[in-house]
């Protein structure tokens, strides 16, 4: 009898023959190097790729994903890809990218204790926290809980201005730009939170300033 995870080696076959198709120096191009313009920092969540939501192919999209697309300073994993990504790949955009029904959130509006998973749910339950006062005043759960996906989504991108790699990267080139999204996936759509980067960079840089430079209106100062 096939184990079900043999499927993917077919799969894969097939795709690597369709790619072949397409273009015989496929995997030549491939291999020869990347340089996304793009780093997406997203939900592990099953349901949401990537690359096929944003209409992009392999080598156009750096991707870090875990539980509630969190970015926690203390977590080298996302602040590594973070690094390698402004400093070493260049990028010009990095996209945070939660999405409504995500699990992480709901669970992190549950008291219950989870174990393992408290000390990660603890970033997004510090979000409530900290807009408590908006998000208790939404009578609708359901409505309630779209919401605090949003000031999640937005809280996390405040973490990735408040790194020193992307504030030193920004001063020096102009980029990276911070943006903060949310996928719909009863509609397919993405949704600009239409932060304001140069703004929160403004007003987080006196706490947050790691540059030992001042940044005004898009230019330093020594």
């Amino acid at each position: 009898m096939k184990q079900s995870y043999q499927k993917i080696f077919e799969n894969n076959e097939n795709w690597i023959q369709k790619k072949l198709n397409l273009d015989p120096n496929y995997f030549d191009k491939l291999a020869a190097g990347q340089s996304p313009q793009y780093l997406y920092i997203g939900c592990s969540d099953s349901r949401v790729s990537a690359e096929e939501l944003m209409g992009l192919t392999p080598g156009e999209l750096f991707v870090h994903r875990n539980i509630s697309n969190v970015v926690n300073t203390l977590d080298m994993s996302s602040t590594a890809v973070i690094q390698y990504a402004v400093e070493h790949l260049k990028v010009k955009h990095i996209i945070v990218c939660g999405h409504y029904g995500c699990g992480g959130v709901k669970a992190a509006m549950t008291p219950q204790d989870l174990g393992l998973l408290n000390p990660w749910l603890r970033t997004i339950r510090d979000v409530y926290r900290i807009h408590q006062k908006e998000l208790d005043a939404i009578t609708d759960e359901h409505q309630r809980y779209d919401r605090l996906v949003e000031l999640n989504v937005v809280e996390n991108c405040i973490n990735v201005i408040k790194m020193a790699c992307v504030q030193e990267q920004y001063i020096a080139n102009n980029f990276p730009i911070v943006h903060g999204w949310v996928f719909d996936m009863k509609t397919g759509k993405i949704i600009d939170l239409d932060i304001d980067f140069e703004e929160i960079l403004r007003d987080i840089q006196k706490v947050y300033d790691l540059t030992n430079t001042e940044w005004v209106m898009g230019k330093k100062s020594e």
